[in-house]
């Protein structure tokens, strides 16, 4: 069987190939896992998805309820939380980036508290992300974008300002802002193309005129790819 791995796309890159052989792809399994809500004042997220589609709303009254669906057994995902003095620190992680040529499915549904302060972190491979993320009370946000399509919503009403930093790769990537807070927000470098809407043009930035000196401030930085970037303010 050939294999190819999803992790690590890069501009020039789409994927390098693997030595060896890869798990047979079969039935689909569904698989569920929660975290329950203690004590921690905050938490620290990062998610590894090496190839596949990613779902993340909140509304969840845990700390995390989550669902896979996958068809090669070395892609189950390993979740891992602990606290250390009142700051939580949860892994989610798919372990083996190589992918068969036949057909594969890897599908991540996450749902988080909108409570408790989040950053969040996602490294992504191949595949697609749909992030509905407003309602979350988030500390910051960095995503690292591999190959294939990325949304991000944000729209809502944040609790704090915080910061949000995208590495694009190569693909289209949408990224929808409340217009009811403070933005500042850039976009810079790869060969991709930059549409901004609803967001006024001030020395290099972008900004929500309106909402300039409201307390609570998004801080948007964007390092563009091969592909479209859009950033509307809705």
């Amino acid at each position: 069987m050939r294999c190819f791995t999803a992790w690590g796309v890069t501009f020039g890159l789409a994927a390098a190939l693997l030595s060896g052989a890869c798990d047979e792809t079969r039935e689909s399994r569904t698989i569920t896992r929660s975290v329950e809500l203690d004590n921690a004042e905050s938490v620290d997220v990062e998610l590894t998805v090496r190839a596949g589609e990613l779902k993340i709303t909140g509304g969840s009254t845990r700390l995390l309820d989550a669902g896979f669906r996958f068809n090669v057994p070395s892609w189950e995902p390993v979740v891992n939380y602990r606290n250390a003095g009142g700051r939580g620190s949860l892994t989610i992680d798919q372990p083996d980036a190589s992918v068969s040529f036949g057909h594969t499915e890897n599908h991540w549904d996450l749902a988080f508290n909108d409570t408790v302060p989040i950053a969040l972190t996602a490294h992504m491979g191949a595949g697609q992300a749909t992030m509905t993320l407003g309602t979350l009370n988030l500390s910051s946000l960095e995503l690292q974008q591999g190959a294939g399509e990325m949304s991000v919503d944000l729209r809502g009403t944040p609790k704090r300002s915080y910061d949000v930093r995208v590495n694009g790769g190569v693909g289209q990537t949408h990224i929808r802002l409340p217009r009811s807070v403070a933005i500042v927000a850039t976009a810079m470098g790869g060969i991709g193309s930059v549409d901004v809407r609803g967001l006024d043009k001030r020395d290099g930035t972008w900004v929500n005129r309106e909402h300039e000196n409201d307390p609570v401030a998004i801080h948007l930085d964007v390092k563009t790819g091969v592909g479209e970037t859009i950033i509307s303010a809705e």
